[in-house]
């Protein structure tokens, strides 16, 4: 069983390679939708995902891991 703290970094570690997927996706998929955002806008738009990203996956890994036991 995983302890509190090694969730959190398991799930930092992972959304942290999301967020470079993030946002090159975004670099390539926004001029598609027509959607103009500059860098800054970009890297906060990634920003605010990747913090709901890792409030989610420490949530869903403390819930399975609860299970378990």
């Amino acid at each position: 069983m995983q302890t509190k703290r090694q969730s959190l970094i398991e799930t930092v570690t992972s959304t942290l390679i999301g967020l470079a997927v993030s946002f090159l996706t975004q670099i390539i998929v926004f001029p598609i939708y027509n959607l103009e955002v500059n860098f800054n806008q970009n890297l906060q738009i990634t920003a605010i995902f990747t913090v709901v990203s890792i409030f989610r996956g420490y949530c869903v890994r403390r819930l399975f891991n609860k299970k378990k036991v």
